[in-house]
C-alpha cells in the first residue's frame, strides 16, 4: 500500500470539543498507522500551547493556528505570525465594533474579559449562562489567560465572538486584504464564532506545504475534520471524512462521513480505509 499523510482536526474530530484526551480507540488506530509507515499530523486551529498536552502521543508532526505554523518531524518548516501592523490595525476595529477577542500566540491564549462580564450582566437571558459556563469550563481547560495578562508576544490568529452581523461588516471590510473571516454557525445565543485569519496561510496550504516537504503526492492525503474552519483542509486533501457530530455544511464538501468522536469515528475511518489492520 502506498504511504498515505493523515491530517487530524482536534476539537470534535480528535478529542470532545475543548478536551485533551482521544479516546483509547484513536490512540490505537495512530499508533498502529504510523507502525505500518504512514504519516499522522496533527492539523488544527489550537496555537502550540493549546495542542502541547497532545504531543505525547508522538505525532509525526503538527499543524497549529490554522497552518500558521507547521513542524514535521521535529523540524520547523513554516512560522508566520502577524506583522505588529496587521495585529494593532485588527485589535483596533474589533474593539471599537464590540467584537470580543482571544489572541493566540505560541506560549498562551488571551481573552477580552469583557465578554464574560456582558454575559453575566445577561444571565438570565436565554442560555446566557449556559453559555458562559462553556466559556469558563474551556478557558480553564485550554490555558485561556485574561488579555490583561498579555505582553505583546506575536500573535499568530484571533478567535471572535461577535454579537451581531451588523458588527462586523466593517472590520470586514477594512481587514478584508489581509484577513480571511472564517465564520463558524451562529450558536443558539445568537453570537457569531469565528476566527481572523491570515491570508498567506489556512490547513489547505498548510496540507500542500507538508506535502511537498515529504515529498508525498496530495493524491495520498487524508484529511479528517468536524467543522467550517477544516474545509480548505477537507478540499485540498486526497480524501476528505466529516465527522457524524460534524457541521451539517461541512458534511457537503467531503467524500465521506465517519461515526462520531464519541463512536470510535477516527478508528473506524483508519479501518475503512486501510490504514490499519485489525490485531
Amino acid at each position: 500500500m502506498e504511504q498515505k499523510i493523515i491530517f487530524l482536526d482536534i476539537d470534535g474530530t480528535l478529542t470532545e470539543p475543548g478536551h485533551n484526551e482521544p479516546p483509547e480507540s484513536a490512540i490505537k488506530a495512530i499508533h498502529q498507522a504510523r507502525k505500518w509507515g504512514h504519516y499522522v499530523f496533527l492539523c488544527t486551529g489550537r496555537n502550540y500551547d493549546m495542542l502541547s498536552p497532545l504531543l505525547k502521543y508522538d505525532f509525526d508532526g503538527i499543524i497549529a493556528s490554522s497552518g500558521g505554523y507547521i513542524e514535521c518531524q521535529k523540524e520547523v518548516i513554516y512560522d508566520c505570525p502577524m506583522t505588529e501592523e496587521q495585529k494593532k490595525t485588527a485589535m483596533n476595529i474589533l474593539k471599537e465594533n464590540g467584537i470580543f477577542r482571544t489572541v493566540e500566540c505560541m506560549d498562551g491564549s488571551y481573552t477580552d474579559e469583557e465578554f464574560k462580564d456582558f454575559l453575566r450582566s445577561h444571565e438570565t437571558e436565554g442560555s446566557n449562562s449556559e453559555l458562559l459556563r462553556w466559556r469558563e469550563q474551556i478557558e480553564k481547560d485550554l490555558h485561556i489567560l485574561p488579555m490583561k495578562e498579555y505582553r505583546g508576544q506575536p500573535v499568530y490568529k484571533i478567535v471572535i465572538m461577535s454579537p451581531s452581523q451588523e458588527q462586523l461588516k466593517q472590520p470586514k471590510k477594512i481587514l478584508a486584504s489581509d484577513f480571511e473571516f472564517c465564520i463558524q454557525e451562529r450558536n443558539k445565543q445568537g453570537f457569531i464564532n469565528g476566527e481572523l485569519v491570515n491570508r498567506q496561510f489556512d490547513k489547505g496550504k498548510a496540507v500542500v506545504r507538508v506535502c511537498r516537504h515529504l515529498n508525498i503526492s496530495i493524491y495520498n492525503s487524508i484529511a479528517i475534520g468536524d467543522s467550517m474552519n477544516d474545509k480548505e483542509m477537507l478540499e485540498t486533501a486526497g480524501l476528505s471524512i466529516c465527522m457524524q457530530n460534524g457541521s451539517e455544511e461541512l458534511k457537503k464538501f467531503t467524500d465521506d462521513i465517519c461515526p462520531s468522536v464519541k463512536e470510535d469515528g477516527i478508528y473506524y475511518a483508519f479501518k475503512k480505509y486501510h490504514l490499519i489492520q485489525d490485531t
